[in-house]
This record gives C-alpha cells, structure tokens and sequence, in this order.
C-alpha cells in the first residue's frame, strides 16, 4: 500500500458495518484479530475453557507482529525466577520506574495494574503453560532499577513466538489462520457482533467477544505524521510492515476514547549499513556513540528510545557505536540479534580507535579524546562529560564500530482500556464485546520517545493480552 492509500482517522471511512445488513458465513466464541504477542496470549487465556471456540486471524504471512522483532524480554516483579536468583522486589517498584520513566505523564492507575498483573503473568506462562523464561540478571536496561526482565531462549521475541504458536496449534478449539486481516468491525446497537476478514474473498464472521490485537501504526506515515514527533516522521521504520493503525480505526469508529497518540519507541542502534539490529546491550555493558566529529552528544543510558531522537539530530542523521573486545565477547551467542548483526558484517575490528575512524571518517583526535574521558570518569566512579554514570569497565583494544541511525519500532498510544482491557468510550462505559492490547491500547509509556522504559511494548502487549482473554472467556462461561 503506497503512503497516499494509507487510511488516518480523519479520513471518511466505513469501519464498522451495521449487523443488520450482514449475512454471517462462520461464527466463533472469542475472535482474535492479530497473532502478535498480544494476540497470541490473548488466544491462549480464552481457550482455557475446551468448550469455548477461538479463532485468531492475521494479516501477515506469519504470526509474530512486532514481538518476533524484539528480544521478548517482560518486565515482571516479585517472581519466583528472581527469588531463586536472591532478587527480592514489589510490583510498586517496578511501577515506579515506568513512571519516573514517563515523569508520571502515563495513567498511574493503569501502570500500578499492569505491574501488578506482571508476576501472575510470568507464573502464568512458565508454570502453567511452560513457556522457556530466564532472568537476565548480568546486566539492566536503561533505567531499571533492579533484574526484571524475564527472557525467552537467545533473548529473541521469535522465540517467544514460536512457543505460543505451538501451544495454540496443539489446542482443538483454536483455529490460527494467516493471510486473513480483519477489515472491519460489526456492531448491533453499539456492541461489537463480529468482523468482517478477508483479502481477495470478504468473510463475516459472527463473535461473541473481539480482541484487537493488530498492534500500532508505526507502518502509516500518513498516521505517524498526523500525531509524532517531527524527528521520527522520516526516521528507518523497523517494526512489522502489518502496523497500519486498523485496530485503533475500528475502536475510535465505535467511540472507543484515544490516548497518548503521539507515544512511540524508537531505538538509536540500528546499523545503517546493513539495516541490522545492534543490541542496545552494548551500550549498557559500556559502549558509547559518537558523532562524525567524534564528541558524545549525550547520555547513552538515558535509553534507547529517547536516544534515537539525538542520534536523529546529528549530521546525516547517524552516529558511531564504539565498543571492545570484552563486550563482543560477551554478547555472542547470548542474543540472537547480535549474531546476526555479526553474521550480516556489521562491526568493524581494529586494534586502534584511529584505524576504526578511518574506515568511517570520523574525526580520529577527538574519537580518541571522548573515548578517553570516558575511560577516565569510569576508573574515578565520577559521571562523565555527558552526564552518564553507569560506567563500570573501560574500553580498551581491540575496538568494534558500526554506524548507526535512529529508528521508530512502534507506537505506544491507541485505544483507552480499562483493568480489563475493554474499551472505553470518552464518558468511560465500555463499547460491549471489545478489547484491545498491545499497540491498540494506550500504553504506559506517557507522551513522545523520552518516556518508554525497556519492556513498557511487552508489559501492555501481553499484559493486556492476557487479561484480555480472560474476561472474554470468563464472561462467556459465568
């Protein structure tokens, strides 16, 4: 679809038909539309009762959506992985975190919930369903304050994916089809009756509940430019090209209330060269960026979404990754995504900071002054010239560089849901039989890039998700 066929919400749009003027062909209990993360554990919550039918379609080939492109860590506190690993936290704490994030711009209600439903979440998906989670406890994403984050094998989101898609294939009451979008909504009277799907050949689809689990709109300029920051409108895209805003446009058709639109998470390390992901874990195991002049122009650790906008407003838009031998050392074979970057050619080795300048042209001398400052403030356990003060190992030869550029991976704003996940109109009732997760939901993390924490995408998506399928399935069961 070219930019100028892209739908916005102020286009005059049909995205909800009338019940009256539909001849259903198939009905299902519980109607899933998207198989991302929220998707996937939204399906996987409903069909707990083996009487209830549920149907999960999406428009992509595969299923995955944005979570195959993550490292699929969740943010979880108070589990017993990080009890076993001596680690003793309260969901209160994590809350904090997201909100000191955010500068407590995001609905602290929700965030206090969601942090909450994070530990039920983590048993739920190791215990009950066994899902492979680890605690990456050997270092912490910017701005966390202790280990949380609970990882899938090679800390990659398609893992992750894969997993719950082989639960919910072995279930005989879910139904998983791909290539199958969900175009429209159908509503009677206000409450949601159905979907219409389909590409080449429309099918009506009759359910007693609808989950809206077709992520954000980071894939819609037109959406993008409408409600984003003017730094990221042209930025890389990197998330599913399926992220066209549907969900959020079926929802605001039925009066389903709108928040924090202008929310994204961006990233500041993908290799401009090979278009590869380069795992902020470099950064916060002691990596920098600089410009083509060589200087840091700010604090890496702020995190990578609020970075992406400084890399952004350097000169071509790109910056210079440097790292050593002990960081490349350690993150192989640990993620998946650096593998791959290292496969792809992406990082350049030399045993001086001058010869990897060189190969980028990059100022040498004063690569070499930043690189040094930066050495200096970690041995003496002092912030540096920008501000950062999580220093622990220096850098030294041999050196790793890659030039990188600042991206857009998601939004973060959409419908406005309650504990539920149901959405809410603007005077705060619920339009009947519908929820939404994930990048259909507003999130957590406040306005703009500046307020996402590590995890907050995976904290809503499968958070929601997961609660999501368990009102619909309880409802229909009471």
């Amino acid at each position: 679809m070219s930019e100028s066929e892209q739908p916005t919400l102020s286009d005059d749009r049909q995205e909800v038909l009338d019940a009256a003027d539909v001849a259903w062909d198939v009905e299902t209990d519980v109607l899933v539309a998207g198989a991302g993360g929220t998707g996937l554990v939204a399906a996987l919550a409903a069909c707990e009762n083996p009487d209830l039918t549920v149907t999960v379609l999406e428009k992509a080939p595969e299923p995955g959506g944005n979570t195959s492109l993550s490292t699929g860590m969740i943010p979880a506190a108070g589990t017993h992985l990080q009890e076993e690993k001596g680690i003793e936290e309260t969901p209160a704490d994590m809350a904090r975190d997201i909100l000191e994030k955010n500068h407590y711009e995001a609905d602290e209600e929700l965030v206090h919930h969601l942090a909450r439903e994070s530990v039920n979440l983590i048993h739920w998906l190791v215990d009950d369903w066994g899902v492979n989670l680890h605690l990456v406890d050997d270092f912490k994403y910017p701005k966390h304050s202790e280990f949380r984050m609970h990882a899938p094998v090679g800390n990659n989101g398609a893992n992750l994916v894969a997993e719950l898609v082989e639960l919910l294939e072995a279930r005989e009451n879910v139904e998983l089809l791909t290539n199958a979008p969900v175009t429209k909504l159908v509503a009677e009277d206000g409450a949601v009756a159905g979907v219409v799907a389909g590409d080449r050949r429309e099918e009506y689809i009759a359910a007693a509940k609808v989950i809206l689990a077709t992520d954000g709109f980071g894939g819609n300029r037109r959406m993008i430019r409408e409600y984003c920051d003017e730094e990221i409108e042209e930025a890389l895209y990197f998330g599913s090209d399926g992220n066209t805003g549907d969900g959020i446009r079926f929802g605001a058709d039925l009066g389903g209330d709108l928040a924090y639109m202008d929310s994204y998470q961006g990233h500041a390390t993908v290799a401009r060269d090979t278009g590869a992901l380069s795992t902020y874990a470099i950064v916060m195991n002691g990596g920098i960026l600089v410009n083509e002049d060589g200087e840091r122009f700010g604090d890496e650790s702020a995190g990578y979404s609020e970075f992406a906008v400084d890399v952004l407003r350097q000169p071509g838009g790109v910056a210079y990754e440097i790292f050593d031998e002990r960081i490349f050392e350690k993150l192989t074979g640990q993620f998946d995504d650096f593998d791959e970057a290292v496969e792809l050619g992406a990082y350049t080795e030399a045993e001086t900071v001058a010869e990897l300048c060189a190969v980028f042209d990059v100022d040498a001398d004063r690569a070499e002054a930043s690189l040094e400052a930066y050495n200096a403030a970690v041995e003496a356990g002092e912030p540096d010239e920008v501000g950062r003060e999580d220093g622990v190992h220096t850098l030294s030869p041999p050196y790793y560089g890659t030039r990188v550029t600042g991206a857009l991976f998601h939004t973060q704003g959409g419908l406005v849901v309650d504990e539920d996940a149901r959405v809410l109109r603007e005077d705060g009732s619920a339009v009947e039989n519908l929820y939404a997760g994930g990048g259909v939901a507003n999130g957590v993390s406040g306005h703009g890039a500046g307020g996402y924490l590590s995890g907050n995408g995976l904290t809503a998506a499968l958070g929601f998700g997961r609660l999501a399928g368990i009102h619909a399935r309880e409802s229909l069961t009471e």
